[in-house]
């Protein structure tokens, strides 16, 4: 009882921290990072379902956060679709899309499915590059409209940064239910052992499909964003490292722990911005940081202790 009191009183501060930041950030650039961070907080936790959850390894995820933000820009630019209907065309164009590639996909798995979807994600971004008459290849769309619901315009950072917390809340939300579920369980199952999971009646190759489709749909409505919060979209935001980049957010945070992925999408979009200005050196630091949290994520405490207690004991005898 004491644990859930706890974790209910951590969850509270967290989400006041979060209400109160743009209130009190010292910059708008903060604000910004900020979006930017619950951008990949929605990309996170959507493949953590995936990866995480149903044990389905991914590397084409920023595929459908591509299609998301051009689907939207496009219908804004060119059809001058208000921006909440093209907010939800982008989420069922990606699903629509990720649902055709699920079908003759996930009757692979493992490291077959990693390589069909890391495939995929340079297709898209061939398109994108070369569409030149859509997606006006490297040069990008501009001029896409901010982003407004029934005449209330997200014209600044904090309107819109208070729109994202909102949509991370439902992510969030959305996928605990789907964990929690009867329908998690099953991906719990496919992903602990697939034979004794169809044994027990479960249709694995369905269950992959809708889940798949799930977090695609989710990536696109997080893509729809960004292009609206950026106002300028091109394909060089959407190239395959940014797969790994999401995946590392889902290893680091811990497979199928939501508040984890939560704390590395967070953890891993900052660190960048931090490290701005060491500008020679900051990928550099960045891998090691990231080298280092893996360590200590994989590190017994206990042994650790022991360890160290141990050298301790000869360093007293000497």
């Amino acid at each position: 009882m004491k644990r859930l009191n706890k974790k209910a009183l951590l969850v509270s501060a967290v989400l006041v921290l979060c209400i109160i930041l743009p209130l009190v950030a010292p910059t708008e650039y903060f604000i910004r990072v900020s979006i930017i961070c619950g951008f990949y907080v929605i990309l996170a936790v959507s493949l953590n379902l995936l990866s995480g959850v149903a044990g389905q390894i991914s590397l084409g995820h920023i595929a459908f956060y591509g299609i998301g933000a051009y689907t939207s820009a496009l219908l804004s630019l060119k059809l001058h679709i208000p921006f909440l209907l093209c907010f939800l065309a982008a989420g069922l164009m990606a699903g629509l899309i990720g649902f055709f590639i699920a079908v003759p996909s996930l009757r692979l798995s493992g490291g077959y499915l990693a390589v069909i979807t890391i495939g995929f994600a340079e297709v898209i971004r061939l398109i994108l590059l070369n569409w030149m008459g859509l997606t006006r290849g490297p040069m990008g769309l501009v001029n896409i409209p901010s982003a407004g619901i029934f005449g209330f315009e997200m014209d600044s950072n904090k309107r819109f940064y208070f729109f994202v917390l909102a949509i991370c809340l439902l992510v969030i939300k959305l996928i605990r239910n789907i964990v929690n579920s009867n329908f998690g369980r099953k991906l719990k199952a496919i992903r602990d052992d697939e034979l004794a999971a169809e044994a027990m009646g479960i249709n694995i190759y369905k269950s992959k499909i809708i889940t798949f489709t799930i977090v695609s749909a989710i990536a696109g409505l997080a893509g729809s964003m960004y292009a609206h919060l950026m106002l300028y979209i091109d394909p060089s935001s959407f190239i395959s490292n940014e797969s790994m980049i999401i995946l590392s957010m889902v290893v680091l945070g811990g497979m199928g722990n939501i508040g984890g992925s939560i704390a590395a999408a967070i953890l891993l979009t900052a660190l960048p911005e931090l490290l701005r200005g060491f500008a020679n050196y900051r990928m550099l630091c960045y891998g090691l940081a990231l080298v280092v949290l893996m360590l200590m994520k994989t590190i017994d405490k206990d042994e650790l202790k022991d360890r160290l207690q141990s050298m301790w004991k000869r360093q007293a005898k000497q």
